[in-house]
């Protein structure tokens, strides 16, 4: 796999993937996917198997509709118009293997501040101590790119060395113009982070933009990690 150094980001495209990559990625994805498990305390997290790709954003950002076009489900992952409904880790897996989690949106003010510590700690203990954990998935609105709520959740992901990578949300509703800008501010927010990974993909859950490139991506992780 070609190597990249941690300040230069760039932009997954279907050309970065074979054609027998994104078809695995599709496959991978079409499977049967269930229900898992929710958890609201580290007791209640689920045995460890498998390999587990987590997705976390902002509240609003996008995280259930990406799930669900990722698996080609309409209503595997509850999808709410009020902030903060996720409040739990909740758990999609398949017979392949792999597990998705959605995790409980940050940023959201209006949450009982006992609410976000728990929501807080619990995010902190599966990170540090999920060993099959293969990636995190931070979604920005690519139609505002990184704010300040970002930061301590990109905090936590570096000082617990997890691997993440950002996923731009609603290009669809972004200019070609304006996109680029969130990319190349984005690259340079990443520039220091090592724990990052050093390719971004943008993505659209209405029209389908990015979707297979995101399965590709996720495809060849499950294959690096079996190897």
């Amino acid at each position: 796999m070609q190597r990249h150094e941690p300040s230069l980001v760039n932009v997954k495209t279907a050309s970065d993937f074979s054609s027998a990559e994104l078809d695995a990625g599709r496959r991978l994805f079409t499977r049967e996917w269930r229900f898992l498990s929710a958890a609201s305390s580290v007791e209640s997290l689920p045995k460890m198997n498998g390999v587990e790709i987590a997705f976390s954003g902002r509240s609003n950002v996008g995280k259930s509709s990406l799930v669900n076009a990722l698996t080609g489900r309409n209503a595997l992952a509850r999808m709410s118009h009020t902030p903060g409904r996720t409040q739990e880790l909740i758990f999609f897996t398949n017979d392949a293997g792999l597990t998705l989690v959605d995790m409980p949106g940050y940023g959201y003010a209006a949450a009982p501040k006992q609410k976000v510590k728990e929501w807080t700690d619990l995010i902190h203990a599966f990170l540090r101590g999920r060993a099959n954990l293969a990636r995190v998935y931070v979604l920005i609105d690519g139609r505002h790119g990184l704010k300040d709520a970002d930061k301590p959740a990109l905090d936590v992901l570096s000082e617990s060395a997890v691997s993440h990578q950002i996923v731009l949300t609603k290009s669809d509703q972004v200019k070609a113009a304006d996109m680029e800008a969130r990319v190349a501010a984005t690259k340079m927010a990443l520039a220091k982070r090592p724990a990052a990974y050093p390719e971004l993909v943008v993505t659209s859950s209405r029209d389908g933009a990015g979707i297979p490139e995101l399965r590709a991506a996720v495809a060849r992780l499950l294959s690096e990690r079996r190897a």
